[in-house]
């Protein structure tokens, strides 16, 4: 078990369930939100028009989770100066650009032009994440362990909890997404060498495409191997699986070890779709139900993230060196 510093700890403790379940609500989308409001025309979708779905979404469903996760561009500032955030929710405030630079084989991440964890911290987000494009045998695999060690370090520096996420991608150019054996191989291999000093929980994809794997046995096994590898609490993003499809993963990674989730799109996917009060009573209704039931299934299941990290030793006089 790992010893964090006061302001890591009490970080994550504000994220969590009081059983210690992390259910974060995922509403960090900014290229693929206007993708799912307009398909037709992405761009013409206006930084407005993202920060109304956003607030609208936060209000309804954010009181259902433990923590909501917010870019710092259209939703995260927007969201607490309207009051769409309720104060007793936790706030995880991306750090990432939107997108990646460079060849679609070798994947450049970035922070935020402007953006760190300095001004995260002064925000009063709760924790910070980082979301990483990553492949081990990329070329750009050691760039991208460079970019995680010196955030690692700036959350350390500003004592603040580091959720990192890194999504997989292949190195053939014909394939959009990895599949069978790499996939389970390459997600594994994540947890195992990017935890590293500083990263606090790894926000990660389910270590098997269930379409091609149906037997939740096998679905069992990927994810007990998972959370040996991972030397902190993991939680299982959604990505863009379907709500009843994303239940049963999340019902075996937590059976399986995992911490809890951070869940998007499997929540409010049908909303962008919606408008007007079709939109709202979707969101009042569904999603929130969605959200709700997440919560109930990953406290009752969920791994606590204090069976990986420990509160400081506090001795008398703690404050004057901290």
């Amino acid at each position: 078990m790992a010893t964090l510093s006061l302001g890591k700890y009490r970080g994550l403790q504000q994220c969590a369930t009081p059983r210690g379940a992390l259910s974060v609500l995922a509403l960090d989308h900014r290229n693929n939100l206007r993708a799912a409001l307009r398909p037709d025309a992405p761009d013409s979708v206006s930084a407005d028009e993202l920060t109304a779905f956003k607030c609208e979404t936060v209000q309804t469903v954010a009181p259902a989770a433990s923590a909501v996760l917010l870019d710092p561009e259209v939703g995260a500032a927007q969201c607490v100066a309207s009051g769409a955030l309720p104060g007793n929710v936790a706030l995880v405030m991306a750090l990432e650009a939107t997108g990646y630079e460079g060849d679609s084989t070798a994947r450049q991440s970035r922070v935020l032009p402007g953006w760190n964890v300095e001004k995260a911290k002064r925000f009063g987000a709760n924790a910070v994440k980082l979301l990483v494009y990553y492949h081990p045998d990329a070329p750009t695999a050691a760039e991208t362990e460079s970019l995680i060690r010196q955030v690692a370090a700036d959350c350390i520096m500003h004592d603040l909890a580091l959720f990192l996420e890194p999504l997989s991608y292949p190195l053939d150019s014909t394939r959009k997404k990895l599949i069978l054996a790499e996939r389970r191989w390459a997600v594994i291999e994540m947890a195992r060498r990017l935890a590293v000093p500083g990263v606090d929980v790894l926000k990660i994809e389910f270590p098997l495409d269930s379409a091609a794997e149906p037997d939740e046995r096998e679905w069992h096994k990927a994810c007990a191997e998972l959370t040996v590898a991972c030397a902190v609490p993991w939680v299982l993003l959604s990505g863009a699986a379907e709500y009843e499809t994303y239940l049963r993963q999340v019902t075996v990674a937590c059976r399986a070890g995992a911490s809890g989730v951070t869940v998007g799109r499997a929540v409010w996917q049908e909303a962008p779709a919606l408008s007007g009060e079709a939109r709202t009573a979707f969101l009042k209704g569904p999603a929130h139900e969605r959200m709700a039931r997440v919560t109930a299934l990953v406290d009752a299941l969920a791994r606590p993230w204090t069976d990986y990290h420990s509160a400081p030793d506090i001795r008398p006089g703690w404050y004057e060196h901290y």
